[in-house]
């Protein structure tokens, strides 16, 4: 089993800067791939950032390339994603997820366990 606990969620302006974190207990964090997922009001799950079992292999949305970093600590079982230039539509409840590989493949259903989620809210 493996828990992922996010925090940093907050309310911020548009063009200002947040940094939300994962942290995991249970399984060896080390082996395995992160990614992140946001969910807005009245809209699917989707797709932010991924991070490999290293730090080694990054993949992001294209609406956030450029603006948000992931990275990770494996000391301290933390995953990290830096979001820059925040806008409005950024808006959403986001979650950590688990995969069970040390690379990270596309798709919701690869990933293992989730975690509860952060609001991160953007005003205009």
């Amino acid at each position: 089993q493996v828990r992922l606990v996010e925090s940093g969620g907050g309310l911020v302006q548009a063009g200002g800067s947040l940094r939300v974190s994962c942290v995991a207990s249970g399984r060896t964090f080390s082996t395995f791939a992160v990614g992140w997922f946001r969910q807005a009001p009245g809209k699917e799950r989707e797709f932010v950032a991924a991070i490999s079992w290293n730090g080694g292999n990054t993949d992001y949305v294209d609406s956030v390339k450029g603006r948000f970093t992931i990275s990770r600590d494996n000391a301290k079982n933390t995953v990290y994603l830096q979001m820059n230039s925040l806008k409005p539509e950024d808006t959403a409840v986001y979650y950590c997820a688990a995969q069970l590989a040390p690379i990270p493949r596309n798709g919701l259903d690869f990933y293992h366990y989730w975690g509860q989620g952060t609001q991160v809210t953007v005003s205009s």
